[in-house]
């Protein structure tokens, strides 16, 4: 449901009401008075909620199994007909508001996002606060005689009419069936005929443009933005002029502005976007990721966009360039992905506001007028005289004189003139800039090839150099294909020292390789190279035509590495700044970090990286290269519109690139080489505690990680610790944040690691500390027991279908198919009817058993108990941290006060990753 009111009708004075309205409509309704019974009863039926305020709409989703569809519409409903607000829910959910302001205080993407709305008319509700929190909320309001509760109520009759909602509705029943269902839960709501909000002007005025804003950020980082005020392109969605110019000014290759910006050490990234205002008004924005030294030369790359500029205008519209994204759009449209029903049906919901009829489900995704003139009156807005520029660098520290009133962000603003944008350009540098080239990655055979039926992977070869596993697409018919190969290179991950120097590696191959695979990712063919414990996984994805070309292409900037000491110099200068910046991360991140640390063998802290990383030069990674791909062995998974042979065809170059020829660069990695990251054992019926001080002095938020190990992989008790976790993950997130507010992220997971299973919640708070929080997961889990206890066979028999149904969904596309069965060669496991056991064992399953799981692992003093708490104490908990420090613990409680002390003194967990040794290569292969 997308209604047609958001935060720009926030009343004045009241910040943030409407999405305190959108927290406030999952709590209860006349009909079904039960707090939170929504969420408790799509959560039982597999599925789940959410819902987001934008400036001028609200949009609230769900989805849940079918055979409970109608009900849990009727519920939905309820919402729009008749709520329930009670006045001790109003009082609660505050503080879950003002968790997530709390939550998104640091973070940088907030804070100048805010910052820009800021700097605008008063008058525009683009200057509005959106989020609001305790203050708009509670103090204000109070201190003001206003009623929060009697203006929810108010703000909702005046403005959730039925005129102003769009509802999308996806079912198995038929059509007649789902209108039906429509008209009767849905005919109840309201129509008062209210009008949508009328905008009239852009929110920035003469005296918001030609500025420099110089911000100062919480991460070390130097951030450009530039934008100018452009109108709303969905007037023109079949003419797509933003499109056009964001396809230009954002592109990679040679030539190009970034290209040019990167060859002088000045970025690391650039974009190029339309943002919506409201539907008349959007920014046209380029925001430019800058080295240290692009930094220093801020002017010279505004000088180089105006002139990359100059070049679109002089150039022209042209109508190849045209032709080419509509090719490019329409064949993505005709053979595009089914996704998810939730973001299916809030994305049709939300394109119903923007565009008539016809177009919901097509949307700009077919432009098909190409119009010169529509395309020019938006390049002329990319002009001197109508543009803002956000310079963001902890450099501006003792130069700003302003406060940004939310997130206390420190600015200042300069004027600048048109004349002054001229001398930049004159003085920018002289750099060949010009237009893209013609797309040789456009695929134009779509056809699909004839292939045997397969069910699942099939070995198709095996060597001393590799494995191949082939699984041909015999269910989505879509001309793409997957392509995995995973180095495992035993040298790439033996030390801190080469992991780091693998990291660059990587990187530097992504570099170089970004101007030329930047015109396959535009035509819908990807790949992405990626670190693991034991070396590098490397995948290309996309339409299968074109697809071979680029992945030799990678293969060889692999095999034919050099170090380029400038581009090392420009990637260590980033992957430092990340180490740097991990401190102001969530303090929930830190402590998963904290968790990784203390229980996999194979991990390094931070701060060691960063004084490794500090003193590697080129030379190191010209000597370290060789040696890393000495050893290696492959494992390949080829899947999609790809035949037998063809894989068999690619995974024999990949060998004689590596492998073969009177100069080999690998030789077959030893089995002794072949060792996996392996998992700390924790000692049954012992609690482990660390606690530790959050790692950003200006965090408020303290966390808490409480992970309870359970065993290793064994389908029988994953299926118990499954439909526990799928029981309980409602009932933690409701007791612990709807009934107790300890804080806007309260999370129960199931986790998996390096074979090993375990139940972990994670909960992040400004209001409460780690170590009282610990004691509320610990009581939430003896008031568990007992709703356990007392759960009748028909409510676990609920659950129980509601998991099987979820399970036996299928595979949404190729990607979905293909990941599945990767994470099964690359455990080892191979278990790839694994879906189809774990319903066989979940129909097994009775409520006796869970019970027993429960008691003999999770309980509160269960016998085989194994926990782990993190606990991370931020700035407003510091005393308590020194409390919790010095407090004698427990019974059967064990402090950690050294990692690395404590990691060496516990037994690890067996691998139980197969081999190939007795493994049938696939007959027709033979």
């Amino acid at each position: 449901m997308d209604v047609g009111v958001g935060h720009y009708s926030d009343p004045p004075g009241i910040e943030g009401l409407a999405h305190f309205l959108e927290h406030m409509l999952f709590y209860a309704s006349e009909k079904y008075p039960e707090e939170d019974s929504f969420d408790k009863y799509t959560s039982q039926h597999g599925g789940g909620t959410n819902a987001l305020t934008g400036s001028d709409h609200t949009n609230y989703h769900f989805v849940a199994n079918a055979d409970c569809f109608e009900e849990a519409l009727d519920r939905f409903s309820q919402f729009f007909v008749k709520p329930l607000m009670s006045s001790d829910a109003v009082k609660r959910e505050i503080k879950a508001v003002d968790s997530e302001f709390q939550k998104n205080f640091l973070s940088d993407s907030w804070r100048i996002g805010q910052l820009q709305n800021h700097l605008s008319m008063e008058a525009h509700p683009y200057h509005k606060f959106g989020t609001g929190n305790r203050q708009t909320l509670e103090v204000q309001p109070k201190a003001r005689g206003i009623d929060i509760r009697q203006e929810l109520i108010k703000f909702y009759e005046e403005n959730y009419s039925a005129n102003l909602m769009r509802l999308v509705v996806y079912s198995k029943g038929s059509l007649d069936k789902i209108q039906d269902l429509v008209v009767q839960k849905f005919s109840a709501i309201s129509n008062n005929k209210q009008s949508c909000l009328h905008i009239s002007g852009h929110p920035c005025s003469w005296e918001h443009l030609q500025v420099l804003v110089k911000a100062i950020p919480i991460c070390d980082d130097h951030t450009l933005q530039v934008q100018w005020p452009v109108p709303h392109s969905i007037h023109h969605y079949k003419e797509v002029p933003c499109s056009y110019l964001t396809h230009l000014i954002g592109h990679e290759g040679e030539g190009s502005l970034f290209h040019a910006l990167k060859r002088l050490g000045w970025a690391t990234s650039l974009s190029a976007y339309e943002s919506v205002v409201d539907s008349n008004n959007s920014f046209f924005n380029v925001v430019i990721e800058m080295t240290d030294a692009g930094h220093e030369h801020m002017q010279d790359i505004v000088g180089l966009l105006f002139k990359y500029i100059d070049i679109l205008h002089q150039s022209g519209v042209c109508n190849w360039i045209y032709d080419e994204i509509a090719a490019v759009r329409e064949t993505m449209f005709h053979n595009q992905d089914k996704i998810s029903p939730m973001s299916y049906v809030v994305s049709i919901a939300s394109n119903m506001k923007l565009y008539p009829p016809k177009d919901w489900l097509v949307k700009s995704s077919l432009p098909s007028k190409f119009n010169p003139s529509i395309i020019r009156a938006v390049l002329e807005k990319l002009s001197s005289r109508n543009f803002r520029i956000f310079w963001v660098s902890k450099k501006f520290e003792g130069e700003t004189n302003m406060v940004e009133p939310w997130y206390a962000t420190a600015y200042c603003v300069d004027k600048l003139t048109d004349s002054t944008i001229q001398e930049w350009v004159q003085h920018a540098p002289s750099e060949h800039l010009r237009l893209p080239v013609a797309n040789q990655f456009i695929a134009t055979d779509l056809s699909l090839k004839k292939t045997d039926k397969v069910m699942c992977p099939l070995l198709l070869r095996k060597t001393s150099f590799s494995t191949l596993w082939y699984k041909p697409d015999t269910v989505f018919s879509v001309p793409k294909a997957t392509v995995h190969l995973k180095f495992i290179c035993p040298y790439a991950c033996n030390s801190p020292h080469a992991e780091l120097l693998a990291r660059i590696f990587k990187s530097l191959v992504c570099d170089y390789l970004n101007e030329y695979a930047y015109y396959a990712e535009l035509a819908g063919l990807y790949y992405g190279i990626c670190q693991t414990d034991d070396g590098y996984e490397l995948e290309v994805s996309g339409y299968n035509h074109k697809l071979r070309v680029l992945l030799d292409t990678i293969l060889k900037a692999m095999a034919d590495f050099t170090v380029k000491p400038e581009r090392f110099s420009v990637i260590k200068e980033k992957l430092t700044k990340s180490y740097q910046n991990f401190k102001f991360d969530e303090p929930r991140y830190h402590a998963s970090y904290y968790r990784s640390l203390i229980l996999n063998d194979h991990s390094w802290p931070w701060e060691e990286d960063l004084e490794i990383l500090e003193t590697l030069q080129p030379e190191d990674l010209s000597r370290f290269a060789p040696t890393m791909l000495s050893r290696a062995f492959l494992e390949c998974y080829i899947a999609g519109n790809i035949e037998s042979d063809e894989a068999e065809s690619i995974v024999h170059h990949v060998e004689d690139v590596f492998f073969n020829g009177s100069h080999p660069i690998c030789k077959p990695a030893l089995q002794s080489q072949l060792m996996t990251s392996r998992l700390v054992t924790l000692d049954e019926g012992v609690s482990y505690v660390y606690s530790t001080e959050g790692l950003n002095p200006k965090d408020e938020n303290s966390a808490l990680l409480h992970y309870i190990q359970i065993h290793q992989d064994d389908i029988t008790l994953n299926m118990q610790l499954q439909l526990l976790a799928f029981i309980a993950r409602h009932e933690a997130f409701h007791q612990l944040r709807t009934v107790e507010q300890l804080g806007y992220v309260c999370l129960l997971t199931h986790r998996y690691d390096l074979g090993v299973h375990g139940l972990q919640f994670t909960v992040q708070s400004a209001v409460k500390c780690p170590k009282y929080i610990d004691t509320r997961v610990q009581s939430f889990l003896e008031s568990f027991e007992s709703k356990l206890l007392k759960m009748s066979e028909v409510d676990f028999k609920s659950h129980l279908n509601a998991l099987i149904e979820s399970k036996m969904e299928k595979d949404k596309n190729l990607w979905e198919e293909s990941e599945r069965h990767w994470e099964e060669i690359t455990d080892r496991t191979f278990l790839f009817d694994r879906i189809e056991t774990e319903v066989a064992a979940l129909r097994k399953l009775t409520k006796q058993e869970l019970i027993d799981f429960f008691n003999e692992h999770i309980r509160t003093g269960a016998p085989r108990r194994k926990v782990l708490s993190v606990r991370v104490y931020g700035s407003k908990h510091s005393s308590k941290f020194e409390v919790d420090k010095n407090e004698a613990v427990g019974p059967n409680t064990v402090r950690i006060d050294d990692i690395f002390s404590f990691r060496a003194s516990q037994p690890l967990y067996g691998s139980r990753r197969r081999g190939y040794e007795h493994m049938e290569v696939h007959s027709s292969s033979k």
